[in-house]
């Protein structure tokens, strides 16, 4: 490290060299190192930092870093802080949480707070008493808290902190005064770190002119422990808590949805039981004769497996759909679905041309009974039957199904859609599959030629 030095290598790309080691290695140069070393090594923040975590280089007044947890937000806060009093002697800086504890445990005592990421000859005095964080550049930060907004009255600073916005209760007056009184200086700025909630505070802020936004998820951090991420995914991946807690995701639900996140977070479960029948739905591609394949233009082909337990429930198995494929590939795949999970049937809406449609399921060697349904009725009305199936605890979710329950929760009850994509291909698929299981049929076996 001290011959690299005297080259002239910037302590930087040093750094940037040490994170893409393997952990093994990395700890062995690590280890070489002397004392003076490590904190050259240790204070080169920007070498260290992940996208997302270090200011955009486009001209900003609130900055968001909505991520997960784990992702070091706070990290990202405390350095950012850190550098402004740094460079600006004197400043006036607000620290605002949920309340005074949560910004003294994690702002400023935490692991990766203010006390903890400054180097010792910069070291900060934590003055518990006075609520504020006193910098060896002269520059101050006052803590407070967003249930008490009435204390950012009439105060004025250069910048601010602000620590897990998703959390304040009744934090709108907190932020009306806290940026009533950013006047300081000749810019001044605010950090929001938070792993996002759908409050109406959370919109306002990401309104706001001068807003940009950093976004990451907890798997982004390779510092931590490789197990306890994989434990966090396995346990949480694609529910609505893990997409919010740990992928950063702002979930919502729409006002006057068929189905709400809280529906279908309670209708999911680990494994179905022995299923009697087996259903793969498809509602193929608008113009699907014209998509070109491979080249993403075609719209996606809804396909969707669900079966009928033998415990009399329904169980929705597989989101099998594709995008932008030609109708030879969205024919296999549905084939691939059906042989898969055993199914007895495929159903497929034929309004897109259902010669069409048969001709390229047999061209893909889908031999099992066909069923076209003509779509008569809006997407809402044949909808509505199928979310009081759920509304009456009659649907199984096997697992978790990101971009299908993003659709099923923008069908809206007034008629319309607000949810992802140009249509609700994979619902319109689900509902397909469910109102044929609500047919009484034979069983039947998948045949592959």
């Amino acid at each position: 490290m001290a011959k690299s030095r005297r080259r002239g290598v910037d302590p930087r790309e040093v750094v940037v060299r040490l994170a893409a080691l393997p952990p093994v290695y990395r700890l062995q140069v690590l280890r070489a190192m002397g004392a003076e070393e490590l904190k050259r090594v240790d204070r080169e923040w920007r070498g260290w930092a992940m996208d997302g975590q270090t200011a955009p280089e486009r001209d900003w007044r609130v900055w968001l870093i909505r991520a997960g947890r784990g992702f070091g937000k706070t990290r990202a806060g405390a350095e950012w802080v850190s550098a402004f009093a740094r460079d600006n002697p004197g400043a006036r800086i607000a620290l605002v949480a949920a309340t005074v504890d949560e910004a003294r445990r994690v702002m400023i005592e935490g692991e990766s707070g203010l006390l903890s990421v400054a180097p010792d000859d910069e070291r900060p005095v934590w003055r518990a008493r006075m609520g504020e964080v006193a910098f060896a550049s002269g520059a101050v930060a006052q803590v407070f808290s967003a249930a008490a907004g009435e204390k950012l009255r009439g105060a004025q600073h250069h910048a601010a902190w602000c620590d897990e916005l998703g959390k304040w209760r009744g934090g709108t007056r907190a932020w009306d005064n806290l940026m009533l009184g950013l006047r300081l200086g000749d810019n001044p700025r605010v950090l929001v770190t938070t792993t996002p909630r759908p409050t109406e505070l959370m919109y306002r802020v990401m309104a706001m002119a001068g807003f940009t936004e950093t976004c990451g998820s907890t798997r982004d951090n390779p510092y931590l422990a490789e197990s306890f991420a994989a434990a966090m995914h396995g346990d949480y991946g694609g529910t609505r808590l893990g997409r919010q807690e740990l992928e950063g995701e702002l979930i919502e639900d729409r006002d006057g949805g068929l189905w709400s996140r809280d529906r279908i977070e309670a209708c999911r479960v680990a494994e179905a039981p022995a299923l009697l029948r087996v259903v793969v739905a498809v509602d193929p591609p608008a113009g699907g004769e014209g998509a070109d394949e491979g080249n993403g233009t075609g719209d996606a082909c809804g396909i969707v497996a669900a079966g009928l337990g033998e415990d009399g429930l329904f169980y929705v198995i597989d989101d099998a759909s594709i995008a932008g494929a030609s109708p030879a590939r969205w024919a296999a795949a549905v084939a691939d679905c059906a042989a898969r999970h055993g199914a007895d049937r495929v159903v497929a809406e034929k309004n897109q041309g259902g010669a069409m449609v048969r001709a390229v399921l047999t061209g893909a060697d889908v031999s099992l009974p066909l069923t076209l349904v003509h779509a008569s009725l809006g997407k809402v009305a044949r909808a509505e039957p199928v979310s009081l199936q759920y509304e009456s605890g009659r649907v199984r979710h096997v697992g978790a199904f990101p971009a299908l329950e993003d659709q099923l929760c923008g069908m809206l009850v007034a008629g319309g859609y607000a949810g992802p994509g140009r249509s609700p291909d994979r619902a319109d698929a689900l509902v397909w599959a469910l109102t044929e299981l609500l047919q009484p049929r034979g069983k039947a076996r998948v045949r592959r030629l």
